[in-house]
């Protein structure tokens, strides 16, 4: 994977429908397989939209552009329609639960131990990409996705 500051700053420049195209793409192929595997009685895919949840939590701020982004995906596993008020509310009380972030933040690193190399990067630039949607990943949101990404 290339050197994940040059990663950030590409999401972030990237253009409406280049950005749209490769986020479809690496999405049709994450989801399914995140789907497929559990760690620590978690769901795969369950995992990992609370892990992007807390990615957007890292800075507290949630934009209308990652909410648009991120609510099919918080639909498809949460059941509900999750509106952009009650999401914020979310956001903010997980930022509040670093206990509980810690551990969904483990679970998503085991989930990850289960999946190829190709499918681990593809779930790193999907998170970065729904953090760059507003144009800015901020060194919060970087410190939250890096955890995914150690050695």
């Amino acid at each position: 994977m290339k050197e994940f500051n040059l990663l950030c700053r590409e999401f972030e420049e990237m253009d409406g429908a280049t950005y749209t195209a490769l986020l479809a793409e690496k999405s049709a192929r994450v989801l399914p397989a995140l789907a497929a595997v559990a760690a620590d009685g978690m769901e795969g895919a369950s995992a990992f939209a609370i892990f992007i949840l807390g990615a957007i939590a890292a800075d507290g701020k949630l934009s209308e552009e990652e909410y648009l982004l991120v609510s099919p995906l918080l639909n498809a596993f949460f059941g509900d329609a999750v509106d952009y008020d009650a999401c914020k509310k979310a956001v903010k009380s997980m930022r509040a639960e670093t206990e509980g972030l810690k551990e969904i933040a483990d679970v998503m690193v085991d989930v990850l131990g289960l999946l190829s190399e190709d499918l681990k990067d593809d779930i790193v630039l999907v998170c970065l990409m729904i953090c760059a949607i507003d144009g800015k990943v901020s060194r919060k949101e970087k410190q939250w996705i890096k955890q995914l990404v150690r050695e």
